[in-house]
């Protein structure tokens, strides 16, 4: 078993405007509380998260709309460093097998800095993943669509499909190949993202 999910602390870096990670403990057993207890504070797009499609659609389904089939099952493993983009002939070159597909751009697994540029995916990329039968689409890259990208044509190719997003995973140590995927997030009403335990095996 292989946990893909990035490892959280006080301070891990977030999109660029987006709300600080903050832990802190507000109870303390050294200071006589009887128990530790801790606040947490961010944004619902922490380290590996999945998108609900309100997130950029603005009459997309909510966090609870996403099945948990979806989140759970077979899937394939890419190797797609070197590419600045996903684009339709490289994954035309690929064997498509599963439909829940990770790409592995070659983010590092922690973040000490929020990455300014990384690998993001062309809508013609979305519309081969959806010919293949792609139901989730999962990256280690904190986005589809670029840092300064206003329109997220990624997103809405995404969204035009029906094809689910996990973002944020780590890959670094995985080979490529097929696993199976189990990628939780949190049960928030309402919501429009969550961050996951994503594991494989």
């Amino acid at each position: 078993m292989t946990d893909i999910t990035r490892r959280l602390y006080d301070g891990h870096p977030v999109w660029p405007g987006d709300t600080p990670c903050s832990f802190e403990l507000t109870w303390k057993m050294r200071e006589g509380a009887s128990v530790n207890v801790g606040k947490l504070t961010t944004t619902t797009h922490l380290g590996t998260h999945l998108d609900a499609p309100w997130h950029y659609v603005e009459d997309g389904g909510k966090l609870e709309s996403v099945p948990l089939s979806v989140l759970i099952g077979p899937c394939q493993v890419v190797d797609a460093r070197g590419q600045r983009a996903l684009d339709a002939p490289f994954l035309r070159s690929l064997e498509l097998r599963a439909e829940r597909v990770l790409f592995y751009t070659g983010q590092p697994d922690e973040w000490r800095d929020f990455p300014q540029e990384f690998t993001h995916v062309l809508p013609a990329a979305v519309d081969y993943l959806a010919e293949r039968g792609v139901k989730l689409f999962g990256t280690d890259a904190p986005s589809v669509d670029p840092l300064t990208s206003k329109d997220l044509p990624g997103h809405k190719a995404f969204a035009r499909h029906g094809i689910y997003i996990v973002e944020g995973l780590a890959l670094g140590t995985v080979r490529p190949g097929g696993y199976e995927l189990i990628a939780l997030p949190l049960r928030l009403e309402g919501a429009d993202a969550s961050p996951v335990r994503a594991i494989l095996r």
